[in-house]
């Protein structure tokens, strides 16, 4: 059993199991009922997104520094209780069913679900 780190409306992979869409607002222009069916995700769960205040960050961050300015403040964003139980959640998930989490983003390296892989990790996370 793994958890994959994935770009939400890719295909899905084989045996990818439940898609975990961790961002801040669902996609635009898609009916809520298709979601799942475009392969966005199958639940919502913005708990582990980036605040509102921190994707303008984000999105505004041209340069490298900014960028880590941005990281530095995603990660105390989820240093907060919430977030880490809900890490501790998907860590241990990961040992016994396949799952995924994702972003619309397409360069992970550019993106939170880094940070997330990382922090997976960190709790002893089945990664693929």
């Amino acid at each position: 059993m793994t958890i994959r780190i994935v770009r939400l409306g890719s295909p899905r992979a084989r045996g990818e199991g439940l898609r975990i869409g961790t961002v801040r607002r669902p996609p635009r222009g898609v009916p809520k009922a298709e979601f799942a069916a475009w392969d966005y995700y199958d639940v919502w769960f913005p708990t582990l997104a980036p605040s509102a205040e921190l994707l303008k960050v984000a999105h505004a961050a041209e340069t490298p520094e900014a960028w880590t300015a941005f990281l530095k403040k995603y990660r105390a964003e989820m240093a907060a209780p919430e977030a880490v139980h809900a890490v501790d959640l998907l860590a241990a998930l990961s040992h016994t069913t396949n799952l995924s989490v994702g972003c619309y983003c397409e360069d992970e390296a550019h993106c939170h679900r880094s940070v997330l892989r990382e922090l997976l990790q960190a709790k002893g996370a089945a990664i693929k």
